[in-house]
């Protein structure tokens, strides 16, 4: 099928904005907060991430899907997206590793797509005014599409987290159940790292799995106490989906982490922990989306290259008399990338330093972390 006998499908955004292309994904309806990301390769790593819940990205690359998809670049179960918005597709993928076109991709996980839009004039529009709500229609008139939008729950007041998080304690890379033994764990001798599950990517496992750490994922609901039962050398607060300040559960679980064992917050969980201690967030403009971000660290004078994928950040002045402090900034805007506490071995990123594809630049953090918990043992 080519793009010329595809069936129609409409972008329509809550300020009456509305777009014209061809469906290049499931039929139907989607609706969700319109983001854009400008990252140049990983639309397959992008639409499985988990931080994309209840979001339509679009991509400012023109053009996606030259290097097809394959069962191996999933950074979650599925795709969290809940639709895509791209310039043209690639109708012939070459790639040693493609097992499909992405848009077979996107219709076996039935997620509502739309190429031919001016990605360009899209993405000035949400720079200029900021991310707001749309949708992607097969089946609607315009109005139709319009109403259903603007009737759409404010993506600020949804708990996201919820809806990606693990449903059970398991064991990254080993047979773990609840309830197994210490004598019976595949690592017992290696440093136990608790990853409490707000929506991590894979890549967050894996890196930490490479550096010869026990990983355990915990539902982002569980308790410290729950956490502790486990006896972690250093626990992380993962990346996840949505508005920092609706994860009450996660914050409240931080703060009494905190006093009780190394702890390092990524992405969500950098604002997690500005939460649990006192400080605050707000909503950015148009959030950081991309795998270009610079990055300064304040102590050293080093600037960086990150990926990141947030629509909220840290502000700065409420953290002052909190113990945290700002230790690396963003060179575009000047927000919050990173921060360490005062007295306790606790401290946060903004960006993903697992990136994947991404720069490699911040994938150190890791090891700092693992550097950390062999100083204390």
């Amino acid at each position: 099928m080519t793009l010329a006998t595809r069936e129609r499908a409409i972008l329509a955004l809550e300020d009456g904005t509305v777009f014209e292309g061809t469906s290049i994904g499931a039929g139907g309806r989607a609706l969700g907060e319109v983001v854009f990301s400008t990252s140049m390769t990983g639309y397959q790593e992008m639409t499985t991430d988990p931080s994309y819940r209840g979001q339509i990205l679009t991509l400012t690359y023109p053009l996606i899907g030259n290097y097809g998809t394959n069962d191996e670049d999933f950074e979650a179960n599925q795709p969290h997206v809940r639709g895509l918005v791209v310039k043209e597709l690639c109708e012939a993928p070459s790639n040693f590793r493609s097992q499909a076109t992405a848009e077979d991709y996107l219709c076996r996980w039935s997620v509502v797509a739309i190429a031919g839009v001016d990605t360009r004039a899209l993405t000035r529009k949400l720079r200029g005014f900021g991310v707001m709500m749309g949708g992607i229609s097969t089946q609607d008139s315009p109005d139709e599409l319009l109403a259903h939008v603007r009737q759409a729950p404010d993506y600020g007041r949804m708990d996201f987290v919820r809806e990606v998080t693990v449903a059970s304690p398991y064991q990254w890379g080993a047979d773990w159940q609840p309830g197994a033994s210490q004598a019976t764990m595949a690592f017992e001798d290696l440093p136990r790292v608790v990853m409490l599950d707000l929506g991590v990517r894979r890549n967050v496992l894996r890196s930490l799995l490479r550096l010869g750490c026990e990983v355990m994922v915990l539902p982002a609901t569980a308790t410290a106490d729950e956490v502790m039962t486990l006896k972690p050398d250093a626990v992380v607060v993962s990346p996840g989906p949505g508005n920092p300040e609706m994860a009450t559960y996660a914050i409240e679980a931080t703060r009494d982490l905190m006093t009780r064992v190394p702890l390092l917050g990524v992405c969500l969980g950098h604002q997690i922990l500005a939460l649990a201690a006192g400080g605050k967030t707000f909503k950015l403009k148009f959030g950081h989306r991309g795998a270009n971000h610079p990055v300064k660290d304040e102590a050293t004078g080093q600037v960086f290259i990150t990926a990141q994928n947030h629509g909220f950040a840290v502000d700065a002045d409420s953290l002052a008399g909190t113990g945290l402090s700002v230790t690396q900034t963003n060179l575009n805007d000047g927000t919050v990338e990173a921060m360490q506490h005062e007295n306790l071995p606790v401290w946060s990123v903004q960006y993903h330093p697992e990136a994947t594809p991404g720069p490699l630049d911040s994938q150190a953090v890791f090891t700092r972390l693992v550097d950390q918990i062999r100083e204390r043992t």
